[in-house]
């Protein structure tokens, strides 16, 4: 076995696709699927499945690839150590639910970040897309959240795909709406308040079930509904139509326009924010610094982290 090979493993499953792979490595497509297989018969396990669709990680392969990043992050350490102008190149991807603190923490991340030279991907996207981006290797963290109503099906969901849920904190839902908006002088506002004005919430495409709502309350009738795909579309209706949507009342100052403000609303339902991870194929360094990252920019917030272990 050879860092090559190892290497050779984590370009396919960043790229997607041994094409693609063959193509970043700059070799021949049966050349590296030549040495992936001369390192499964070494091994005596398979890396890869092999369908008519392309190549999924086994369970094995998960297993392997968690060795086999630690293993490639050391050596490129110590080249970036000993070799004379050698840089680290550091590769991770982010998935998440419309959460300005997300970005907040993202952005802090790479302003403090030593490097160079980095290549980072952050995706603000719907519920069951994060889902399937950590599950196939595509994200190391997806970050979302969970409550009463949801709980069941999203965790089950979760633990069917080989994920864990870890939970960051606890908050009490509150509405986004305009400084401007005839209720944002209000301490708290209730749903018979809002009843008149849009109600703009976050699509999720084919998976549009309730239980994928970024929204709680989901399963009300609203007399105004606007569906939207990201972030500045929604805070762009909030002012222009006197709209709301419900989130964890953390804005995010430094991300969010400054037009914006947060209102309690008055529920009995909380929501449970927190970040998955496929726990097969474990985080790599640049994926642990985020999460780090997280936690300091919600702490920062003045709320009180959950312990890494209490679900």
């Amino acid at each position: 076995m050879t860092l090559q090979q190892l290497k050779y493993v984590i370009t396919v499953v960043n790229c997607g696709s041994l094409s693609e792979g063959a193509k970043q490595l700059y070799i021949s497509q049966p050349s590296l699927s030549n040495a992936i297989k001369e390192l499964e018969k070494e091994l005596g396990i398979e890396i890869f499945r092999r369908t008519p669709r392309g190549m999924t990680l086994s369970s094995d392969g998960s297993e392997f690839l968690s060795y086999a990043r630690q293993v490639v992050e050391q050596a490129e350490l110590l080249e970036a150590r000993y070799s004379s102008g050698q840089k680290i190149k550091r590769i991770c991807s982010i998935s998440t639910q419309h959460y300005a603190f997300a970005v907040e923490a993202f952005v802090k991340m790479l302003s403090e970040l030593d490097r160079e030279s980095y290549e980072y991907t952050l995706r603000e996207t719907r519920t069951g897309e994060i889902i399937d981006d950590v599950k196939n290797l595509n994200s190391e963290v997806g970050v979302l959240f969970i409550n009463d109503f949801n709980r069941k099906v999203i965790l089950k969901l979760l633990k069917e795909n080989g994920l864990t849920f870890h939970p960051l904190f606890r908050v009490e839902p509150h509405v986004f709406i305009s400084k401007d908006h005839p209720l944002a002088g209000e301490k708290i506002v209730t749903c018979s308040q809002l009843e008149d004005y849009p109600f703009v919430c976050f699509e999720q495409g084919q998976l549009n079930s309730f239980y994928f709502s970024e929204e709680i309350l989901s399963t009300r009738t609203f007399k105004k509904q606007i569906h939207v795909s990201d972030r500045a579309t929604l805070f762009n209706l909030l002012g222009g139509l006197n709209g709301y949507t419900i989130s964890s009342g953390v804005l995010g100052g430094d991300i969010n326009s400054g037009t914006i403000t947060a209102v309690p609303l008055e529920t009995d339902e909380d929501m449970l924010i927190g970040w998955i991870e496929n726990v097969r194929a474990g985080l790599s360094a640049a994926a642990k610094l985020y999460v780090s990252t997280l936690r300091q920019v919600i702490s920062g917030y003045g709320f009180e982290l959950i312990d890494k272990n209490n679900t």
